[in-house]
């Protein structure tokens, strides 16, 4: 079993080193996340039902601080393992919602998850079925007279509010050994294209005239890994991790290394590249946890930004999956 460890360590450091050695850091597509090892199943469903607890997560990202109409964004995750025919599954869901300027966008996903033990670790399988929702308040666009660069009339511009919904699905496969978890996904596995629509009176959708307005999500490839490394001696832990996406157009990637104490208080500093510095601080209380992230841009817009900050808080309840108490755990209520 020794070597069939070492082997798939290997195997993650040469899936690592292929995907971060063709980097090509280009302009930002989704809203970062810069706590991501929090919330991995946003990115890959697979990541669910890893512990014997319920669960949450919930969080906010105020980003480019001191610029109006800056990207704001929130998301939510819960998830939960369970048994069926005695095999170990994972169920899961997320949120998470968008903005920036007249621009909305909504994500929303039901994960489910398979799980078997080979290797030394275990394996997770897991899909997620969603859609996705896409928003501009054309009713906003102000074009002023006697633009050099716009006219009035241009017709790739909404000059109603529109919007529209597509069916998205993605898959994931994800490893958890002792010491060490990588994952890889693909979320928007079809590219949907999103047909944005003008509400009508009646409370159904019509196109704006002839006009027609669309929006496309990009399949977009995920590699996160990361790994709990105890400190001989102490009660500190290193828990380095790294995440990379690519729509195969863009590639943006970011490394993070944290320290923790006592399994109680951690902090670090990550860096995404060509992007920003981020400093970590959280805590974990009796299954609740909070952290916060300051972003600080290494790019030109730390001229016109103070900075982007985020916050998450969750809490786990503990599950017992025995045979003999599996649908007993304690209430939130009464503890």
């Amino acid at each position: 079993m020794r070597s069939g460890n070492i082997s798939l360590i290997n195997i993650v450091i040469v899936i690592a080193v292929c995907l971060l050695t063709p980097l090509t850091v280009l302009a930002q597509q989704e809203t970062n996340i810069s706590q991501y090892y929090e919330v991995p199943s946003i990115y890959n469903p697979s990541a669910i039902g890893q512990t014997d607890f319920i669960r949450i997560r919930g969080g906010a990202r105020l980003q480019w601080v001191g610029i109006d109409n800056a990207p704001q964004s929130f998301m939510a995750t819960a998830d939960m393992p369970f048994k069926l025919a005695g095999k170990r599954l994972g169920v899961g869901i997320n949120m998470r919602q968008a903005s920036m300027g007249l621009y909305k966008s909504l994500d929303l996903g039901a994960q489910i998850a398979y799980k078997l033990r080979k290797l030394g670790g275990e394996w997770s399988f897991g899909i997620q079925l969603g859609f996705g929702d896409q928003a501009f308040k054309g009713s906003e666009v102000y074009i002023p007279d006697n633009d050099d660069y716009h006219q009035g009339t241009d017709d790739a511009i909404p000059t109603t509010d529109v919007h529209g919904t597509a069916f998205d699905f993605g898959a994931g496969v994800w490893y958890t050994h002792k010491y060490f978890y990588a994952g890889v996904s693909c979320t928007h596995l079809s590219a949907p294209t999103i047909t944005l629509n003008t509400a009508s009176e009646g409370g159904g959708s019509e196109t704006s005239g002839d006009r027609k307005y669309e929006f496309k999500l990009d399949r977009t490839l995920y590699f996160i890994a990361g790994c709990n490394i105890p400190v001989k001696n102490t009660l500190f832990e290193i828990m380095p991790s790294v995440l990379v996406k690519s729509t195969f157009n863009f590639t943006t990637a970011e490394i993070n290394a944290r320290a923790r104490y006592r399994k109680f208080l951690s902090f670090g500093i990550g860096y995404r590249f060509d992007d920003a510095v981020v400093a970590t601080l959280a805590a974990e209380i009796k299954n609740f946890y909070i952290g916060y992230s300051f972003d600080y841009a290494t790019s030109a817009l730390h001229s016109a930004s103070s900075g982007s900050h985020e916050l998450f808080v969750g809490y786990s309840l503990k599950l017992d999956l025995g045979e003999k108490n599996k649908n007993r755990h304690k209430s939130v209520r009464i503890l």
